[in-house]
């Protein structure tokens, strides 16, 4: 890998000009050749002696046939030196760091390119990259990575719109363990999109036998071959792939707002409320007093992540929430009904429990 910094400006050293004309062929796909010359600022018989050379390094630089003709960086069976400039060298190092956090099981492979990286790397960019220390956390109770295999054969059979047969480990094998002594059948899908969010990978596919859309774990995929016939993919409910997933995890129906959303009054102040009120809209009534208005995918869970602020409440609407909030008294109060009467111990902090986002909870995300 080669980097290089600068301007194109005037290059008088042929290595130097190599450089910067192999970074303008990587740039895009197709270059005219006077274009070229007055980006080098040469004569067009200097890019073609320049890209002669190129060939000769082992870079297959394709001629391309025009009342100007041109040129392209065709690909070729071995991989040549790559060249990045400053930014890109320094951008490709901080995502082999972060690549623990993917969730994509590659983050032994990721480390070990990142060390063939630094060590070609300039001396000025090296320091650059090793002041960027990153530590990458796992969520509590996340689940199993997905295997870099299926991640390559699910995209694969996105790309090729072909249609996918898999096994798929359900949340709970304990449902199917004693109806079907082989397990359920497999999924037949189509797949369209593979996405990754909060750390975990999910295929959006087209259920055939189901004739509804589904959103797939990716680690409790396993899949079979060989792929099935070519599809026309069909449109999407909202259009975009990121809109469609947001709908989900909140357990929508694709117009990507909560189903369930009220209004509460709450004993704090807005600014404490408004650290842990996500997407939710607080207003200022008094010193220690704010309306939350918030959505959640059920009303019990809106009603639940409420009262996780653990302070005085006045629920403003709609009845649906009341009758949440009086369903989870009785079964609070029945709960804890063997107890004799004990304090509260505090917090470990100021301020209100901070609520767990309800999207990261909705049963409507995923396939079970």
């Amino acid at each position: 890998m080669t980097s290089t910094r600068g301007t194109m400006g005037a290059m008088p050293k042929t290595s130097a000009r190599l450089l910067a004309l192999l970074s303008l062929l990587q740039a895009r796909r197709d270059w005219p050749g006077p274009l070229l010359a007055d980006r080098l600022g040469v004569s067009p018989r200097t890019v073609r002696r320049d890209v002669d050379r190129l060939r000769e390094l082992g870079y297959p630089v394709e001629a391309v046939k025009g009342p100007d003709g041109g040129y392209r960086l065709g690909a070729g069976t071995d991989l040549p030196p790559l060249l990045f400039d400053d930014e890109q060298a320094v951008a490709l190092a901080v995502a082999l760091r972060i690549a623990a956090t993917t969730g994509a099981g590659t983050e032994e492979a990721a480390a070990r390119a990142l060390n063939t990286v630094r060590q070609v790397m300039p001396a000025r960019l090296r320091h650059r990259v090793d002041t960027l220390q990153v530590t990458a956390v796992e969520r509590a109770g996340s689940a199993p990575q997905a295997d870099s295999g299926v991640l390559m054969t699910l995209s694969g059979a996105v790309r090729a719109r072909e249609v996918l047969r898999f096994d798929y480990t359900p949340a709970f094998p304990s449902e199917h363990g004693g109806q079907d002594p082989a397990g359920p059948p497999p999924r037949r899908v189509e797949p369209h999109h593979l996405v990754t969010r909060g750390g975990r990978w999910y295929l959006v596919a087209w259920d055939l036998d189901r004739e509804d859309w589904r959103t797939f774990r990716a680690d409790r995929i396993t899949p079979r071959t060989p792929t099935g016939p070519r599809f026309t993919p069909r449109e999407l409910p909202g259009g975009e792939v990121s809109r469609f997933v947001a709908a989900r995890f909140r357990g929508s129906d694709g117009s990507g707002e909560w189903p369930c959303r009220g209004e509460v009054i709450l004993d704090l102040p807005a600014a404490e409320v408004s650290r842990y009120a996500r997407d939710g809209v607080v207003e200022e009534l008094g010193p220690d007093r704010c309306r939350l208005t918030l959505g959640a995918w059920s009303w019990a869970a809106l009603a639940a992540t409420v009262g996780l602020f653990d302070a005085g409440i006045e629920v403003v609407g709609p009845l649906e929430l009341k009758a949440a909030f009086a369903h989870l008294g009785r079964r609070y109060t029945a709960a804890g009904a063997a107890l004799p009467p004990t304090p509260v111990p505090p917090a470990p902090h100021s301020g209100p429990t901070p609520p767990r986002n309800s999207l990261d909870n909705s049963p409507a995300a995923e396939e079970r």
